[in-house]
């Protein structure tokens, strides 16, 4: 959530802000709840004065109107309570300085584009006819037995799935590398390597709507007889790892990099990429998330993408970062990057990695907050980020190192993970 001060400081920016991410909420109520929650605290703190004194001249009458004002008060209060946190709770964080103001992607901004989209002697294919040809993709005995937007990794699709974790997790905790990284890029900010974690897909409802991610409920996964979500990905986990916690500065950066199976039900894409891997309900990820001292946070969210860059560049993948709109991040984000890599088979660039900046919108619901060597207390600030999403990487790797012979040239730098240069061979 946002701190309030800045919604009584300017009103209508922040009824603007909320619009431009198409979120409609009554500031002006907001406001006007505000000001009562404030005045009633006022009261019953003078009316626990009073009954104080009462009680010190042993005056039983006053004492006895003082607890029937004092409880008539406190109800009041708990109403207005519960109705400021919600619509408080209900605003979405403010946008960077730089974020596009729009309504959806159309309005997203592309800030570098590197690589070229390789140029093919024949028409390439798309993953899924690579991916039958060669045995590692099986979507229609998947959808048998789970249903649509599932499919089975067989062999060097699983090898290759696990060379990309594991090459991943060599560079995240490479803290030379990670220096290069940062340098290469221009960023002063500590090489801190990340901690690797598997975390829960298991979240409680609280947890998961004090973190700013349950909606759209009808993305989620919810199991009634336990009263839980299935994490729609590795962050939704990974951020209340220190709920309620107090940090030490001395110990910031904390990174962490988490392992997680996710799940999504894609409610509203009805319609939408049914055919093949690249919008299911299931797929595996690893991401990034950290917690950083509020200067930090925003060159945290250029490491991230920096991260990222590299990554998808040792892949030997052409891909573009992108900007997006207002419309097009999340409730929680104040800024937010993808970057989006050349699938051949469709002929255009994909979405595969998100960067999200939360400043202290998700530490504050949280209760993170870290204590600086000054003494002063303040509330962390949050990034997390893809790493990979294993199913759009697989994608982009078979699509983009398709060969003439039918094979899939596998990147160097996941060949000593592997264990050969080339993946398949066509089956007759």
């Amino acid at each position: 959530m946002i701190d309030i001060t800045l919604v009584r400081k300017d009103p209508d920016f922040i009824a603007r802000m909320a619009a431009s991410k198409g979120v409609s909420v009554d500031v002006a109520r907001l406001v006007a709840v505000d000001e009562r929650r404030r005045e009633l605290d006022g009261q019953v703190a003078e009316v626990n004065r009073e009954r104080k004194e009462a009680a010190a001249s042993k005056d039983v009458v006053r004492g006895r109107t003082l607890k029937e004002k004092l409880a008539a008060l406190e109800e009041e209060q708990g109403k207005v309570m519960g109705e400021f946190e919600s619509l408080l709770l209900s605003l979405p964080n403010i946008p960077s300085e730089d974020t596009p103001v729009g309504p959806d992607e159309s309005a997203n901004v592309v800030v570098r584009s590197v690589g070229e989209p390789k140029e093919f002697s024949f028409k390439p294919k798309d993953h899924v006819e690579i991916g039958e040809m060669l045995g590692l993709i099986d979507t229609k005995r998947a959808a048998k037995v789970s249903g649509t937007r599932f499919g089975y990794f067989f062999g060097d699709a699983v090898r290759l799935q696990f060379a990309i974790v594991q090459f991943a997790l060599d560079v995240l905790q490479d803290e030379k590398l990670l220096a290069k990284i940062a340098k290469k890029a221009g960023l002063k900010i500590s090489p801190k390597p990340f901690v690797p974690v598997i975390p829960p897909v298991f979240i409680q409802p609280e947890i998961f709507a004090r973190m700013a991610r349950l909606e759209p409920k009808d993305e989620r996964y919810y199991i009634p007889s336990d009263d839980q979500y299935l994490v729609g990905s590795a962050e939704h986990t990974l951020g209340p790892l220190h709920l309620e916690e107090t940090l030490k500065e001395e110990d910031l950066p904390i990174r962490y990099a988490g392992y997680s199976t996710s799940f999504r039900r894609e409610a509203g894409s009805y319609g939408k990429d049914t055919h093949g891997m690249l919008r299911v309900h299931q797929f595996d990820k690893l991401e990034m998330e950290s917690f950083t001292a509020p200067e930090n946070g925003l060159v945290e969210q250029d490491f991230f993408v920096a991260i990222q860059e590299y990554l998808v560049s040792a892949l030997e993948l052409p891909y573009r970062v992108v900007l997006c709109s207002t419309g097009d991040q999340g409730s929680p984000d104040a800024r937010h990057l993808d970057i989006e890599i050349w699938m051949p088979g469709e002929g255009k660039y994909r979405e595969t990695h998100s960067a999200d900046y939360m400043t202290d919108y998700q530490s504050r619901r949280l209760r993170t907050r870290v204590k600086r060597a000054n003494g002063e207390i303040a509330f962390v600030h949050m990034n997390d980020a893809t790493v990979f999403a294993i199913g759009r990487t697989l994608i982009a790797i078979l699509e983009n190192g398709q060969q003439k012979d039918g094979t899939v040239a596998v990147p160097s730098v996941l060949r000593p993970y592997v264990g050969k240069e080339v993946i398949g061979a066509p089956h007759d």
